[in-house]
């Protein structure tokens, strides 16, 4: 099997409600989509969001990356030596990440597809079954209660909770939600970079002097300050996650040697895709560290791979922010995940078991 084109198109798909973080609002996902073709006839899928303000890349670097660098040196390259074609991605072109994971993700779809087996047994097997919370969005306080009681009764038993942009507001939050939803529903906080190391260090001891027990904050400060992201660590008793300060293997293990975070949250648009993915995934598993699986703003294409390497990685993949899917007015994907409120399970077809995207605009 090999690789005789690679197509781009653009994919658009309305969020149910904005959503809003700390760095940014957003209203509709618009993602690039990769179309791998082969001399077999066999088509993977790949996907990749712009996520300027977080990893650099917006829809013109990464159509060109893959356009006029990644796409040259895979041409002719045969998709059984698996190892050599993600060399040759990660190799050619520095950064870039989301344009490397787009091309990446399809393929692994291919390569699984291959074999004729679902990709996460390709990965190393494991349930095919997995549980997501929710994002909340941060908001006036009302609006974020009831939206929490809304995710609560549609069956969401974590919810992720966005936070800040004002410290004190940011406090009244999560009192607030975990009123209203103590005893339903774990709260993960995620600051999204807002917060200075002390203003961390103060809400959180303000929130558990308060009686509220938070499963983890995430990336509460800058994502370059990792001492500040150490002195949170050394000074709460909730758990810490790194998110935007962890892309590559070696700032992981970076990171695990300072002790500058309890937790790791892995996505395929920051590592580059998979095979790097599952490196990170594999030193936390040695070093005895925790990992969620997370997702920027993505339909069910990319989301759909980050799914099966959850379920192959579950013993060091502990939690699972995989909600993409989830805040998307419909899904425009008929693939071998099915997403079904907090519920996420895999049906056993070759590769991504792609079969249609719905809305997919071809480009030039």
């Amino acid at each position: 099997m090999k690789i005789t084109d690679i197509r781009l198109g653009m994919l658009k798909v309305p969020l149910k409600t904005p959503f809003k973080t700390a760095l940014r609002t957003v209203h509709e996902i618009e993602d690039v989509v990769v179309i791998v073709e082969t001399d077999t006839g066999h088509v993977g899928y790949g996907e990749a969001p712009a996520t300027a303000v977080i990893t650099g890349d917006i829809h013109g670097s990464i159509i060109e990356a893959i356009r006029t660098i990644i796409k040259p040196k895979l041409i002719g390259l045969d998709i059984s030596d698996l190892n050599h074609v993600t060399r040759v991605i990660q190799g050619c072109i520095m950064k870039n990440y989301s344009a490397k994971a787009a091309v990446e993700i399809a393929i692994y779809d291919l390569f699984a597809q291959l074999y004729g087996a679902p990709l996460y047994k390709m990965l190393g097997g494991g349930v095919p079954k997995l549980t997501t919370d929710l994002t909340i969005s941060v908001d006036y306080i009302d609006k974020m209660v009831a939206d929490s009681l809304e995710a609560v009764d549609r069956g969401f038993e974590t919810l992720k909770v966005k936070v800040g942009k004002d410290i004190g507001v940011d406090i009244e939050r999560v009192k607030a939600i975990y009123a209203a939803v103590e005893g339903r529903a774990l709260i993960r906080l995620d600051a999204n970079q807002g917060w200075t190391a002390k203003e961390a260090v103060y809400a959180l001891h303000k929130l558990e002097d308060a009686g509220v027990r938070l499963e983890l904050v995430e990336q509460p400060v800058k994502a370059l300050d990792i001492d500040g992201l150490k002195y949170v660590t050394d000074r709460v008793h909730t758990p810490v996650m790194a998110d935007e300060a962890t892309f590559s293997p070696r700032e992981v293990i970076e990171l695990i040697k300072m002790r500058a975070a309890d937790i790791i949250n892995i996505k395929l648009m920051k590592t580059g895709g998979i095979s790097n993915a599952i490196k990170i995934a594999d030193i936390c598993s040695f070093y005895d560290m925790q990992c969620m699986i997370g997702c920027m703003l993505e339909t069910s294409i990319s989301v759909s791979a980050a799914v099966h390497l959850a379920v192959a990685k579950s013993d060091v993949i502990t939690k699972v922010d995989l909600d993409g899917p989830s805040l998307c007015a419909f899904d425009p994907v008929e693939g071998n995940v099915l997403f079904e409120g907090a519920d996420i399970s895999i049906q056993d077809t070759p590769g991504l078991g792609i079969r249609s995207i719905k809305g997919l605009q071809m480009l030039a």
